[in-house]
C-alpha cells in the first residue's frame, strides 16, 4: 500500500511507523529455529493425520449417539452407571474464553500488547463447590453461552481437567432441556478410566458402614438406599433416575426408642466422624443423608 501524503518525510520517504507490540514480536521471532516455547521445529508434523491436535478435523459437532441413548433411558429405567460407561469413550465439548493477558517487553526488547489468552469456563455449585460443564454438542455450548469456543475433547480428559482446575462435578449440557450432573467419585473414575459404581449401589460400603456402627449398642440397624439428590429433572418437569447433584446416598439408622434428642445427636455426630475417617467411604461417597427411624416402627 502507498503511503498517505501526510506520511511523507522531508526526503519524500514515507515516515518510520511504529509496530504494535505483538506484531513486531511476532515478526522478530520469524524465522527461528524453534516456536516461542523453544521446542524445535525439525522432524515435527504438523499435518491433520496422526497430529492428536487434529483429531476432530471432521466432527460435525452433534452429540454422541451413545451418551444420547443413556441419558434419554433416564427418564425409563436406566441408570447413571450406564450414562458414566458411556461418556468413557464419548467426545464432548468444554467451554472456553478469551481473557486478557498484561502486556510487557518480549524476549527481543519489543513492548508487546495485551493478548487474549483462552481459559476454561466453570462454575459455582449451590453448595459452593466450583463445577465444569461440558457439552454433548456444539449446538447446546452455543445456546449456553454463544461467546465460548467449542473444544472437542474426550470426556475422561474433561473429567481429568475438572480435576486439575479444582472442580469437584461435571455437569453435562447445563441450561439444556436435560442436565446432568457427575458428582466427585464419578469424576475421578472417569478420569482415572476406570469403572464407577455409585455409593448406593455399592454392596462394600454395606460393611464399611456396619464396621462404623460397632460398639454404637443404641444403632439396631443400618440400611443405604439413593439419596434424595439422585434424581434429577428435565426442563418439562419429567423426572430422571439420576444426575442429580446429590445428597447421593441415604443412611437409614433404626434406633432403640425412647432416645433423647441429645442422645440421638450424639450417636449421629460420633457416625459421621467414623465416616470421615475411613479413607474407602471418602473416595466413594460424595454427600449424604441420615434418615432416622425408630426399631420396631
Amino acid at each position: 500500500m502507498s503511503p498517505a501524503a501526510g506520511d511523507m518525510g522531508a526526503q519524500g520517504h514515507p515516515a518510520p511507523r511504529h509496530l504494535p507490540g505483538h506484531i513486531a514480536a511476532a515478526l522478530a521471532r520469524a524465522g527461528e529455529h524453534a516456536d516461542s516455547a523453544g521446542q524445535s521445529w525439525a522432524g515435527r508434523d504438523l499435518a491433520g493425520e496422526g497430529n492428536p491436535l487434529h483429531r476432530f478435523d471432521a466432527d460435525d459437532g452433534v452429540a454422541d449417539p451413545g451418551v444420547e441413548a443413556a441419558l434419554a433411558a433416564l427418564a425409563s429405567g436406566g441408570t447413571e452407571e450406564a450414562v458414566h460407561e458411556a461418556l468413557a469413550e464419548a467426545r464432548v465439548f468444554v467451554p472456553v474464553v478469551a481473557t486478557l493477558a498484561e502486556g510487557g517487553l518480549g524476549d527481543h526488547g519489543f513492548a508487546e500488547d495485551k493478548e487474549a489468552d483462552m481459559a476454561l469456563v466453570t462454575l459455582s455449585a449451590p453448595d459452593g463447590r466450583k463445577a465444569l460443564p461440558a457439552f454433548t454438542s456444539v449446538a447446546r455450548l452455543e445456546a449456553w453461552h454463544p461467546e465460548a469456543r467449542p473444544v472437542a475433547v474426550f470426556a475422561p480428559r474433561a473429567a481429568l481437567s475438572a480435576v486439575s482446575e479444582g472442580a469437584e462435578l461435571l455437569v453435562l449440557d447445563p441450561g439444556a432441556e436435560r442436565t446432568f450432573v457427575l458428582r466427585r467419585p464419578a469424576v475421578w473414575a472417569l478420569a482415572q478410566q476406570q469403572t464407577w459404581t455409585p455409593s448406593y449401589r455399592d454392596q462394600t460400603l454395606v460393611e464399611v458402614v456396619a464396621a462404623a456402627i460397632e460398639g454404637l449398642d443404641e444403632i439396631r440397624g443400618v440400611r443405604l438406599e439413593p439419596g434424595k439428590g439422585v434424581v434429577s429433572r428435565d426442563r418439562s418437569g419429567r423426572i430422571l433416575n439420576g444426575g442429580g447433584p446429590g445428597p447421593e446416598l441415604r443412611i437409614v439408622l433404626e434406633l432403640s426408642p425412647g432416645l433423647p434428642a441429645e442422645s440421638v445427636r450424639d450417636i449421629v455426630a460420633e457416625l459421621n466422624g467414623r465416616l470421615a475417617g475411613s479413607e474407602r467411604f471418602a473416595e466413594s461417597v460424595d454427600s449424604i443423608e441420615i434418615s432416622l427411624r425408630t426399631a420396631g416402627d
